[in-house]
């Protein structure tokens, strides 16, 4: 078995203008990891995400994955070789049925690959895996057109699709931004499934307290700096992070 990171990130900086959005930032993750990537807003955590997918060519830096570079690819190319990604704001088809806009990934070279070219039923895989995100199968909500489904429901869709990439590593922008507690609750569920199945997950978001009960790591970036990264516990005592997010001095 290799010692190698799954991903690997040096160096890594990003300026948009004058603006250094990533400022020099290095991590590693491990396979199997779930890394949780947190800040105040604007600190760099959707860019750096957008770094490592291709969304966004780095002004310096490389990223590594599975011992390739992969600095620079674009977006297909990174999903070929095995990293998917929620987005913060969802992008369903609003007129199709849910189940439908399973048909993007499904259908992608990846999936076709690692089935051997052999697709089969679709739209049966299609309802099985909303069914594992949550869609109750005899309410017939997968049927619905994408438009009319609430918020809770749009992200299981998002979620949806990711997996649906059988992705090595997901990763998850703000998936519990705009749910209640109690939707939240039902997510989290699947996420401890989707590690349980050897899924390497980074995940950004503001929701601490429901991320702190399963990350294995916390990352904490600051005016795209890297300010702590360590376990939950031991990264929110520090006082820089503590500084950062309450925006005076800790104590």
């Amino acid at each position: 078995m290799s010692s190698s990171p799954l991903l690997k990130v040096s160096d890594l900086s990003k300026q948009f203008g004058g603006v250094r959005a990533v400022n020099h930032v290095d991590f590693k993750l491990t396979a199997g990891e779930l890394l949780g990537l947190i800040g105040p807003n604007g600190s760099g955590k959707t860019t750096i995400v957008n770094l490592i997918t291709g969304f966004v060519k780095p002004t310096a830096g490389e990223v590594h994955y599975k011992d390739r570079k992969i600095t620079g690819w674009a977006p297909y190319k990174v999903v070929r070789l095995g990293i998917a990604r929620t987005f913060q704001m969802v992008r369903p088809f609003y007129q199709l049925p849910a189940f439908k806009n399973m048909i993007i990934p499904l259908y992608s070279p990846r999936v076709k690959g690692l089935a051997g070219g052999k697709y089969g039923d679709r739209n049966a895989v299609a309802l099985d895996l909303l069914e594992e995100v949550g869609f109750e199968r005899d309410s017939f909500v997968a049927y619905k057109p994408a438009s009319v489904l609430p918020q809770g429901y749009l992200k299981r869709l998002e979620l949806a699709k990711a997996i649906a990439l059988q992705p090595d590593l997901l990763i998850l922008d703000e998936l519990f931004s705009g749910l209640s507690l109690a939707e939240v609750a039902s997510i989290v569920p699947i996420i401890e499934k989707l590690r349980m199945e050897g899924k390497t997950i980074i995940m950004i978001e503001h929701r601490l307290k429901e991320l702190f009960r399963i990350a294995d790591r916390v990352m904490v970036l600051n005016f795209g700096e890297k300010i702590a990264d360590g376990k939950a516990s031991e990264v929110m005592e520090s006082e820089e992070v503590k500084k950062a997010y309450l925006g005076t001095e800790a104590g």
